[in-house]
């Protein structure tokens, strides 16, 4: 199998492609002033749960322009996103839930969460919608200094928090929590888990966090064989993918099991099973089989497999039915 080409890009992945995040100048107060009142900045509005507000009819984030921030939120703090097509993007969160329903009837909004705007978005707000989320939710939980307690005021354009004991001083950057994500074969078969609270049928790549002192391929295998009893060999890098819901990069994965022999050791899932692209196909026709989310990387990591292994393709197998 050719465990170096993805399909095609992961949501929430890409970022880089079109913005700037000018991390170097998020300390220059009157660069980042001068940014955000420029004709042509544009604001990215967020509430205070980390639901974007978008247009009322169509699917598209509802960015606001200078003149409506000013007017409407001019005294709310700004963080910057960055610089794309020669644009300053900034990020606003609104907490007050009378003021939210205001500002939806001033713009023609409508607010959504990420997970199912995901679905609907162009790649590129997509991807800055999770940006925007990832930070926000950062800032929100992250209100005071881990060394004194003290409250955190934000600086950098948002992006650290500095503790406002000045004999403390010390500085909170946002933390990604990472996390391993892998798609585990033997033979002409894949090893796919669910969890008891999942649909009727939805089977996933198994998943886990990484712990202090582990590598992540070890972390591969100590959770495939923590949730299965199933011992991995090989493990390969396949992708990785933001996910700020609420604050993680997935790491995904391709593996190679030793045997196919299960012994659940723990109680994070319902069921594991090995599926060959028969089942899987035959499952989707028959209502019993539901692959997760197309949001998700373990959707990728399947439909690699299956277009590597059997040459299908999920997408249209889910469209049809199997």
């Amino acid at each position: 199998m050719d465990r170096a080409r993805p399909p095609h890009p992961n949501t929430f992945a890409g970022l880089s492609l079109t913005l700037d995040r000018r991390a170097e100048r998020r300390d220059e107060s009157d660069w980042i002033g001068e940014q955000a009142r420029s004709a042509d900045a544009r604001y990215l509005l967020l509430d205070g749960h980390g639901e974007a507000f978008l247009h009322r009819d169509r699917d598209a984030l509802r960015w606001l322009d200078v003149n409506e921030y000013a007017q409407l939120l001019g005294e709310l703090p700004v963080s910057l996103l960055g610089i794309a097509d020669q644009r300053a993007h900034f990020m606003l969160v609104v907490d007050d839930a009378e003021q939210i329903g205001t500002l939806e009837t001033a713009l023609g909004a409508r607010r959504q969460n990420l997970r199912t705007a995901g679905l609907l978005l162009s790649a590129d707000e997509a991807n800055l919608f999770a940006y925007a989320k990832g930070l926000s939710h950062w800032q929100r939980e992250t209100r005071h200094c881990a060394r004194c307690g003290a409250p955190l005021q934000l600086v950098a354009a948002g992006h650290r928090g500095q503790c406002s004991d000045s004999s403390c001083g010390a500085m909170q950057f946002p933390r990604t929590d990472a996390a391993v994500i892998m798609l585990v074969e033997h033979g002409d078969a894949c090893l796919l888990g669910r969890q008891a609270g999942w649909p009727p049928g939805r089977y996933s790549t198994l998943a886990g966090f990484v712990e202090p002192g582990e590598s992540l391929e070890d972390a591969v295998r100590r959770e495939v064989a923590e949730e299965a009893g199933v011992i991995v060999d090989e493990v390969c890098y396949h992708s990785s993918q933001p996910w700020p819901m609420p604050a993680s990069l997935m790491v995904g994965f391709l593996a190679t099991a030793t045997s196919r022999r299960i012994v659940m050791r723990d109680d994070e899932l319902e069921d594991v099973r090995w599926f060959t692209p028969q089942q899987i196909v035959d499952g989707l026709a028959d209502g019993s089989f539901l692959p997760s989310s197309a949001l998700s990387v373990s959707y990728q990591l399947l439909a690699h497999w299956l277009q590597e292994r059997a040459g299908l393709n999920l997408d249209r197998l889910v469209a049809t039915g199997g």
